[in-house]
């Protein structure tokens, strides 16, 4: 584990990166183990409770070594199990139980709260997809079933909840404000913004933002937001802090196309995203060239623009550009430097995906401290942007003022994201 409180400053680049040291918190054996509660729409192979729960059933890998958390799995609850399902062969192998109900097993076969905190997995399994093309994931509807215990009880425990916190704006405002009613910590996210960095550095605390850009891949409502959470995590560390986003326009197809012809966007950017990027497509006949125009119109059959204005007059973009590239990377002009700030977010393959590990190891900090690492506003507002932008483009890919999305909060100075 990292301690997040003694880091090294290097400057391989002209830029503050940090190594995190093994966390002398974490390091400490408490008298017992913590016991966690999981609650999850569904758990099979490759599923997010594949990836993330089985985290504190096994161990992961932190710094060249296999970490075993201090915490107890005590029991879950599923909300669909399939044919392929995993959870009750984990219990039986693991020694834990899969209850009916979320209060059941939040309360774990006793009349009281029984647990010392949530990991909440609200992805996959078999929802309704809305007009605007959101799958209805009941994070709301489990997030309640466990506060309802808290209220019950008198008392609550931590909770991490995995990706968006509501495809309903209202709801995720709603789910941070009972948060801060209750008194508990809460995590929410994406793995993005804690997985390795290639190059490995930070966006320095307060830098002066012109412009920044995130060229990713992935399908819309599932991946926008996972692009929208590598952006936000190096937006929030500008000068002032986060303000909100004051508009939001959405393109798909031709207007894409359209748009990267004019002038009111970065070319530069663009490039530092795509000069960082892993796994750049090329054709047969030719190999390793900078994409043309007409190339990229030849590998990217359905490009995805979302176009942000942040209430303090900064701009971003996010381009999903499927057949094009199938990684994330970042770009971003800072006041006074000619170049840009670029690097790209390295996802490890299957079927370690060591990425989820990273964004455990942040959960299991704060299971262990009772402290969020980093503030669950940066998803709140993410999980704004995606409904948003999926409105702008079903709206006619209209350009949409989005005060609701008046977020404002401060990142913490310290770096959360995996650096060896």
């Amino acid at each position: 584990m990292f301690d997040r409180r003694g880091f090294l400053q290097v400057s391989a680049t002209g830029l503050p990166a940090v190594l995190f040291n093994t966390s002398q918190v974490l390091a400490r054996k408490p008298a017992r183990k913590k016991r966690m509660a999981i609650v999850t729409t569904t758990w099979w192979y490759g599923s997010h409770a594949w990836h993330m729960a089985t985290r504190f059933l096994v161990g992961y890998p932190v710094n060249g070594k296999w970490h075993y958390p201090d915490i107890e799995v005590v029991s879950a609850y599923v909300d669909q199990i399939k044919d392929d399902d995993l959870s009750k062969r984990r219990a039986k192998e693991f020694g834990f139980t899969v209850y009916p109900t979320i209060a059941e097993a939040l309360r774990n076969g006793t009349d009281n709260l029984d647990v010392d905190c949530v990991l909440l997995i609200g992805e996959h399994g078999d929802y309704e997809v809305n007009e605007i093309g959101q799958k209805l994931y009941p994070r709301y509807r489990l997030f309640n079933g466990i506060t309802e215990v808290f209220r019950e009880e008198g008392k609550s425990v931590p909770i991490f909840n995995d990706k968006h916190l509501s495809w309903n704006f209202k709801w995720a405002e709603d789910m941070v404000a009972q948060s801060k009613a209750l008194k508990f910590p809460f995590l929410a996210g994406s793995s993005l913004p804690v997985t390795w960095r290639m190059p490995s550095f930070e966006m320095p605390y307060g830098a002066e933002i012109e412009e920044a850009m995130v060229v990713a891949y992935g399908p819309k409502d599932i991946y926008d937001f996972h692009a929208l959470e590598t952006l936000q995590c190096m937006m929030e560390r500008r000068k002032g802090g986060e303000t909100g986003v004051k508009s939001i326009h959405a393109l798909e197809g031709p207007s894409v196309w359209r748009h990267l012809a004019g002038r009111k966007w970065s070319a530069e950017l663009f490039e530092a995203c795509l000069s960082r990027s892993q796994t750049l497509s090329q054709t047969e006949e030719f190999s390793h060239r900078y994409p043309t125009p007409e190339l990229m119109k030849q590998l990217v059959k359905s490009p995805v623009c979302y176009q942000l204005e942040y209430n303090d007059g900064t701009r971003a973009t996010m381009m999903l550009m499927n057949g094009l590239v199938k990684d994330f990377n970042f770009a971003a002009k800072l006041k006074g430097q000619d170049a840009p700030l670029s690097t790209c977010f390295y996802l490890p393959p299957n079927p370690n995906v060591v990425y989820s590990a990273a964004l455990m190891n942040n959960a299991e900090e704060m299971f262990m401290t009772n402290k969020a690492p980093y503030p669950v506003e940066r998803t709140l507002l993410t999980s704004g942007m995606v409904q948003a932008a999926l409105e702008s483009l079903h709206l006619g890919q209209r350009k949409l003022n989005t005060p609701h999305l008046d977020v404002t909060y401060k990142a913490s100075k310290e770096s959360t994201f995996y650096r060896r």
